[in-house]
């Protein structure tokens, strides 16, 4: 458990009144990179007068939500480059809830509290119980068709915040703004979709009232913050002399972007360093495709090559070469953005991956990827596809993540699969033979890849061609060869 009198001298600690915070946040999914990210940015402003405090809520695990309260609401969080470190503590939040311990009830009433202004969220994109290839509610999703027949007792993300929107509503209480910090292009819209569209189950008017009251402003968010292990913990805790299981790592590069789209107030995080946009979604676009698309085909064809660490990857020049041919040679052209040197946001993102303090498995990177592809490599696949041009990384990695899918490496040991498709994933495995079959058997994956890439011609041929490479060559020599050939 964390001990403050026991911490070095060289760690920061709040240096504000945490009494004078009031929870005016709700934060559902209390994982690594909100710990990291909105958390750290908020406790600046603690520190510089503000009262904006967090309720953070978990859903299923409740480990971490235990722990957090036997440590007086507070964790660390450490910054690592190669040559350097910082940490601090992090004292900015009020409440913790367990959906599962507490009682989904409970955490309906920590949103319906007066004070409560934004509710935000950070559940990796499965979350949403959406459609990646539409961007729509999924009303075919178990939680979404139990929430619709039982609307006072949600499983889902929408339903849970629907059912905290009726209540607040029932007291006369003022709306908040719902908060998507997901790697989702537009993630607001998105949200607001999920949002009202089940509304509409319920009634038009609570539809109608959603859409006139409640804002959801988009975000981007960019900080590169691995899971923790237990080496890392164990060397945290030697040099911290408290253990804290609630610990967090991640690399000093920290960006936010923010629509500035607040129904009720917000904190000042411009001061903490965010950006306050009008339109995120060029911010966003920039991100998923440069940042997060290299990052899944570093993950998948890494992984495939028994690279564990995206810093591994960076030490092979040819994964090196082809990340940042990804970057500028296919998905810039795509791109919405003004006014941003994008060979310099290459060159610095192919430095952040270099950092060996920051240990980011590929197989981390790797899971949800039904849910990541559209927006990271399909979206930018079907830009080319109607432009005309080509773009061979891209469909690159495509086809390492159907390689990856098939669930068995390159030295014939098993991979197991996390993705909330992977039943679909296994059956369609277990019933297509490894190559061209298997290629449009996945395709035909609509949830995915919609029905319009499965009638291209050129985009089925080309990533048939690059995972039968693949399963012939390999994932290093195919990157090579592809690198030689670019």
């Amino acid at each position: 458990m964390l001990e403050l009198e026991r911490l070095p001298a060289d760690v920061q600690r709040p240096a504000y009144d945490r009494s004078q915070l009031k929870t005016r946040m709700v934060h559902i999914g209390f994982g690594a990179f909100h710990r990291a990210h909105q958390a750290l940015a908020t406790d600046k402003l603690a520190a510089q007068g503000s009262d904006w405090g967090y309720c953070e809520v978990n859903l299923n695990s409740g480990t971490l939500i235990q722990a957090l309260r036997q440590q007086d609401l507070l964790y660390t969080l450490t910054e690592m480059a190669d040559e350097s470190l910082h940490t601090r503590v992090i004292g900015v939040v009020t409440q913790a809830l367990h959906g599962k311990g507490d009682g989904i009830d409970s955490v309906i009433e920590a949103m319906s509290q007066p004070d409560v202004a934004i509710v935000s969220m950070t559940v990796t994109e499965k979350g949403y119980c959406y459609m990646p290839s539409s961007g729509k509610l999924n009303p075919d999703h178990p939680d979404i068709v139990h929430d619709i027949a039982n609307p006072t007792e949600p499983r889902s993300l929408p339903g849970l915040i629907l059912a905290a929107i009726i209540r607040r509503r029932e007291r006369h209480l003022p709306p908040f703004s719902v908060m998507s910090c997901d790697n989702m292009p537009e993630n607001g819209h998105v949200t607001r979709n999920v949002i009202t569209q089940l509304a509409e189950r319920h009634s038009a008017e609570l539809a109608e009232y959603i859409q006139t009251h409640i804002t959801f402003p988009s975000t981007m968010v960019d900080r590169i913050v691995p899971a923790m292990t237990d080496a890392a913990f164990d060397t945290l805790a030697e040099r911290l002399g408290s253990r804290d299981p609630v610990a967090v790592e991640a690399e000093p590069f920290f960006q936010w972007v923010i629509e500035d789209n607040f129904v009720n107030g917000r904190p000042a995080w411009e001061n903490a360093g965010a950006e306050l946009v009008s339109d995120v979604l060029p911010f966003e676009e920039m991100k998923l495709r440069m940042l997060n698309g290299s990052h899944s085909f570093l993950a998948y064809l890494g992984f495939l090559a028994g690279y564990e660490h995206i810093s591994d990857c960076m030490a092979d020049a040819s994964y090196r070469a082809a990340a940042r041919a990804l970057m500028l040679q296919d998905q810039a052209p795509t791109l919405h953005t003004q006014g941003v040197d994008l060979e310099a946001y290459a060159d610095s993102l192919i430095a952040r991956y270099e950092n060996r303090a920051i240990k980011h498995r590929t197989y981390q990177i790797a899971t949800d990827g039904t849910q990541k592809l559209p927006q990271r490599l399909l979206d930018s696949a079907r830009w080319h596809l109607r432009n005309g041009t080509s773009c061979d990384f891209v469909l690159l990695g495509v086809a390492g993540w159907m390689r990856y899918v098939s669930g068995v490496d390159e030295q014939g040991q098993a991979i197991e699969i996390r993705d909330p498709l992977k039943d679909q994933l296994a059956n369609i495995v277990a019933n297509s033979d490894d190559g061209a079959d298997r290629v449009k058997a996945l395709l035909g994956l609509t949830a995915v890849f919609g029905d319009d890439l499965l009638q291209q011609p050129a985009f089925v041929s080309r990533v048939t061609e690059l995972y039968l490479q693949l399963v012939q060559q390999g994932a290093r020599a195919t990157v090579q060869s592809l690198v030689t050939q670019g």
